[in-house]
């Protein structure tokens, strides 16, 4: 293994792509970004899969979904920690080619002790890339990272926005042909790091020790946004398994909903270029507060809906807060993240959308399941205003750490 004396930062400040003026760091991470996407047609149709080829309970199905959140969890933790160990080019070889494992088992598991620990596997390691790669745009100079940050979002989503149409064609095949084509995805993303994703650790970080635990402990910002952030993304992420069923419930096509589901990406390829110009310049604290109300309003909406113009209708208002938080996300924890730290500071950072994608799963299945879309839109409206109300909150003190951080 090469020791951290001889690892030197990625060549960073070398000629930038003349398109908004990033470095062949962020095209090539973008270019993974979107293949990873494109081809991960599996875990949109997950619910689906597990109710209808695999006929288990929607709250069962549920259940597997949340255990692919746990992996989640695992992964953010264990992406950061290696990025700044082993380096954030091996740790996102590791993600995509263990990804492509863990979707071959899923695939194959005809037991529930088989589903569950492959849904593990895959949430441990489909997402391993994220902090790794985050951390790697967090080391951009500051006037580059929020451009960065929006762009690797808007390849993500202009990939899932090509996934969730062409899964909803290939689920009409069989759901074998969605697995077999994000096993692919997952090993074309590898050979993509592989050969184009220079390392960016800085040198002799692999020796830096200082105990993330302690730091974050006293860091009460970094606390408060974590747990602010763990109840956006659950009440987002949740969106993502009650959708189907609600849609479905309503007597509404698996390809319909692909294609109202599509509308996310879509919304998101075409807006995301223009909010990153235009919330580039607010405070991020209030950019975040005011589309998390947005977030809670849309999901709430879509559990009253009936029709596919009024769950289209519902994506689209809850995709414009999913686009706020997205421009700011990582430029606001990267500010609150001490350099020696970085890497782990980003894991940390994405466990919180990890955790969310847990009790998501979970929560918005039971309510719908056991208290119906009544109950369920009354608790994305509330939800939706407690974390606007929160956020808010925090904003003085985001303005004073930001300002000390630069």
């Amino acid at each position: 293994m090469t020791t951290s004396s001889t690892i030197t930062p990625a060549p960073l400040n070398r000629p930038a792509w003349p398109n908004l003026g990033l470095p062949r760091l962020v095209w090539s991470l973008a270019a993974t970004h979107f293949v990873g996407r494109a081809g991960g047609v599996v875990r949109s149709f997950l619910v689906l899969y597990l109710t209808q080829a695999q006929h288990l309970s929607p709250a069962t199905a549920g259940a597997v979904v949340a255990a692919v959140g746990v992996g989640d969890i695992g992964s953010q933790l264990l992406g950061g920690w290696l990025g700044d160990r082993i380096g954030r080019r091996n740790t996102m070889l590791v993600g995509h080619l263990g990804a492509a494992v863990a979707l071959a088992a899923l695939g194959s598991a005809d037991s529930m002790p088989g589903i569950w620990a492959a849904a593990v596997g895959i949430g441990l390691t489909i997402e391993l890339f994220r902090p790794a790669g985050s951390a790697a745009v967090a080391d951009l100079p500051t006037r580059q990272r929020i451009r960065a940050f929006g762009l690797l979002y808007w390849a993500a989503n202009l990939g899932f926005s090509v996934a969730t149409v062409m899964a909803g064609i290939l689920a009409t095949y069989g759901y074998g042909l969605l697995f077999w084509t994000n096993i692919v995805a997952s090993l074309a993303a590898a050979l993509i790091v592989w050969k184009l994703v220079p390392e960016t650790r800085p040198a002799g970080s692999a020796r830096t020790r200082g105990a993330l635990l302690p730091v974050v402990l006293r860091d009460r910002l970094m606390l408060a946004m974590m747990a602010i952030h763990v109840g956006y993304f659950t009440l987002f992420l949740q969106t993502f398994t009650t959708l189907p069923l609600l849609m479905t419930g309503n007597g509404i096509q698996p390809t319909t909903y692909g294609a109202v589901l599509a509308l996310n990406g879509v919304a998101i390829v075409i807006l995301q270029p223009v909010a990153v110009r235009l919330l580039a310049g607010r405070d991020g604290g209030v950019v975040s507060a005011v589309s998390m109300l947005l977030v809670g309003v849309g999901a709430a909406l879509g559990a009253l809906s009936h029709s596919t113009t009024a769950f289209a209708g519902s994506v689209v208002i809850w995709t414009l807060g999913q686009i706020g938080i997205a421009v700011r996300f990582g430029d606001t924890f990267a500010d609150l993240a001490p350099a020696a730290l970085r890497g782990r500071y980003m894991g940390l950072a994405s466990t919180t959308w990890s955790v969310g994608a847990v009790l998501g799963p979970l929560a918005g299945t039971a309510l719908l399941d056991l208290a119906g879309p009544t109950a369920l839109a009354s608790v994305c409206a509330i939800g939706g205003l407690a974390l606007f109300i929160a956020q808010r909150a925090l904003v003085p003190a985001l303005r004073r750490r930001t300002a000390a951080q630069r």
